[in-house]
């Protein structure tokens, strides 16, 4: 039997994901009653062993699964422990909030286990993000790594482990299944002692976690619309195209698919394109471009998180050393265009609109395939993007930035966040990006809304309790 088709026994695989549960289960019981203090200096040295070994695990995911590059992923990394620490007060979701006009008094708990999925395109930046935000809301977490990226994924779990129980973490706060198959992850997901799941991956795997009879926040497949609008600034908005689709060679589901360019502007956007890393295939070698990167059991693994250099090598076509994108020039859009689907390498559909109405037409048309999860927009005419993000069925629309920053929260204010929740639109239980805020929730005791009371005094009685923890 090969080792590919192995599935270990039943019983030996229940016993193994019960001894993390118990082991989280008592962890996650002593973690909720630490101080602000206490969460502060475990979430502070995960981040600056997160900041110190950035670049040693961007380069060893790269070699591990073959995704990416190493550049972004240091990025990356950063994003999800450095960035992570810079936007969120870790108060606010450990103190208790008083509101004096409405008379209540919040008390911020948290969910207890949680289980944390590890997709193959991420396999550290995942496990940053969830172990951060997990011990920021002072909750236990259980991984389950992709086999075909667990190494690094259970090194990086190991040292975030080590690091926030050396901070003061309770034991077994930081864990992970260290042999992955779907039977451990399924018994992990349908435990009663899971509080909530965080579901990144596969659609399937995001399926069984709503499935499997705990909460669960999962994200869908991306296929970002991006409108260029004639009142554009065409430079900028080429520059962020290219930029934002060739990061990481476009893994990141939140980078843009197809580019709709206002007619008007068509022929100088191109140019822009161009001048930006851009290139266009045609004729017969657009042709064995989609012959090579979409194959009848979907894409070609292969292409996943290659260059455009190297996808063009592949296919056998000559491009300038400096290309970042593939550009094609589409049609339609739909189920007989595969370069308006998903896509996770740097390839680009581009077709020509006529104004807002023909892109917000072909834009609804593609979103049949990623619907709920993103678009783009570059416009200086607000009613424009007023008119763009009303009628596409997607829950976040990045506007006159790159989809990978805008959408993600890096250069919005949008919650950042690499768990991409896509609505009901997307069947998802989140329309937002999954923020430790969604790892916390809320005892609200209320007084009558005309009772004479003053909650002055609150904090002082919450103050004590805080010293009897």
């Amino acid at each position: 039997m090969s080792s590919t088709n192995y599935q270990p026994p039943l019983d030996r695989v229940q016993r193994e994901v019960n001894l993390l549960l118990d082991r989280a289960e008592r962890a996650a019981h002593i973690f909720s009653r630490y101080t602000t203090e206490q969460v502060q200096q475990i979430v502070e040295a995960m981040v600056q062993a997160g900041k110190e070994k950035a670049e040693f695990y961007a380069q060893w995911l790269v070699g591990e699964t073959g995704y990416g590059n190493v550049e972004d992923n240091v990025k990356k990394n950063l994003d999800c422990s450095v960035g992570l620490l810079n936007r969120y007060r870790i108060a606010d979701f450990i103190e208790p909030e008083i509101d004096e006009e409405k008379k209540i008094i919040s008390f911020p708990k948290p969910a207890g286990v949680i289980a944390g999925l590890i997709p193959s395109t991420n396999p550290v930046m995942t496990v940053y993000y969830k172990a951060i935000i997990s011990m920021m809301t002072r909750n236990a977490i259980i991984f389950s790594p992709h086999p075909s990226g667990q190494n690094c994924s259970i090194h990086v779990i190991d040292l975030m482990a080590e690091v926030a129980e050396r901070a003061g973490a309770p034991s077994g706060a930081i864990q992970t299944i260290r042999q992955p198959s779907l039977l451990a992850l399924n018994c992990l997901m349908e435990s009663p002692k899971i509080s909530t799941i965080l579901a990144t991956g596969g659609p399937k795997r995001v399926r069984e976690a709503y499935r499997s009879g705990n909460p669960a926040m999962g994200m869908g497949p991306g296929n970002a619309p991006c409108f260029v609008h004639e009142s554009a600034d065409i430079e900028m908005a080429a520059a962020q195209i290219i930029a934002s689709n060739s990061f990481d060679h476009a893994l990141p589901c939140v980078c843009e698919s197809v580019v709709f360019a206002d007619r008007a502007i068509s022929a100088q956007l191109k140019v822009a394109l161009g001048r930006s890393g851009g290139y266009f295939v045609t004729d017969e070698a657009a042709q064995k471009l989609r012959n090579y990167l979409f194959l009848e059991t979907g894409l070609n693994r292969e292409a996943i998180g290659k260059s455009a250099l190297w996808i063009a090598g592949q296919v056998g076509f000559s491009v300038p050393k400096d290309t970042k994108s593939l550009l094609v020039e589409i049609n339609t859009v739909g189920d007989r265009e595969p370069l308006s689907q998903e896509k996770m390498f740097p390839v680009m559909g581009y077709i020509q609109v006529d104004g807002i109405e023909g892109a917000i037409e072909r834009a609804v048309a593609m979103l049949e395939i990623g619907k709920g999860h993103s678009a783009v927009i570059h416009s200086q005419d607000l009613a424009i993007v007023a008119r763009y993000a009303a009628a596409l069925p997607v829950c976040r629309i990045a506007v006159n930035t790159q989809g990978i920053e805008g959408s993600s929260g890096v250069s919005t204010n949008l919650t950042m966040g690499p768990v991409i929740g896509t609505g009901f639109f997307g069947g998802s239980s989140v329309d937002d990006n999954i923020g430790p805020q969604y790892l916390v929730q809320w005892s609200r005791a209320a007084y009558p809304a005309d009772a004479n009371v003053s909650l002055k005094d609150m904090a002082e009685a919450i103050a004590e309790l805080s010293g009897e923890a």
